[in-house]
């Protein structure tokens, strides 16, 4: 009983937390602030599909996990290469 209200707590929290960097995603003053948000908001979303397996007590969900890990590792670097070169893909 404890633990479920606890992990309640936890995803509520958590949903706060995504929902602030969406708003960091739409109103940050720079590229950078919004690169950064957005993967952030990555992170705390494997964290919490993460802590909803662990209330399911199941796996099904860790392709999920992996699936938005690498989504996360490939947008901060398209995001990078952009603020870098002012493209994502060269055409030589």
């Amino acid at each position: 009983m404890i633990f479920e209200t606890i992990m309640i707590i936890f995803l509520s929290i958590k949903s706060l937390a995504i929902f602030l960097c969406f708003i960091r995603v739409l109103l940050g003053p720079t590229m950078a602030d919004r690169a950064l948000a957005l993967d952030t908001v990555g992170l705390l979303l494997i964290g919490f599909v993460g802590s909803i397996m662990i209330i399911h007590e199941t796996i099904a969900y860790a392709d999920i996990v992996v699936v938005i890990a690498i989504l996360a590792c490939l947008g901060s670097i398209a995001i990078a290469k952009y603020l870098e070169r002012g493209v994502i893909f060269d055409r030589y």
